[in-house]
């Protein structure tokens, strides 16, 4: 799914739910804000925690990576890989077992 399709999305969603609920609808620009919002959120809690979660969707975690042996692959000499720090995202069970369940 896109950032438009997903925005599209959310956009028809609230503006069904504002209808009944006598609400106001979310526009479009509203929700590219928002998921920027999140962006910029996520972004910055990573650098400084180290994780971020959404909750009932997943967790993101900076882990640490640790130097290890590889191969060049043009000349085939053994390399160093340095160390580096990477993401990684832990589904939270509730998705996991709405994926896993059949349709």
């Amino acid at each position: 799914m896109t950032k438009a399709q997903l925005c599209k999305h959310m956009v028809s969603h609230f503006r069904k739910r504002a209808r009944t609920t006598g609400g106001r609808p979310l526009h479009r620009d509203d929700a590219r804000e928002f998921l920027a919002e999140l962006q910029r959120l996520c972004i910055r809690e990573l650098a400084k925690e180290g994780r971020f979660s959404i909750s009932k969707v997943a967790k993101l975690v900076v882990e640490t990576r640790r130097p290890r042996r590889g191969r060049d692959p043009v000349t085939g000499q053994s390399i160093v890989i340095p160390a580096r720090r990477v993401v990684r995202a832990r589904v939270s069970r509730l998705v996991r077992d709405a994926v896993e369940s059949p349709p």
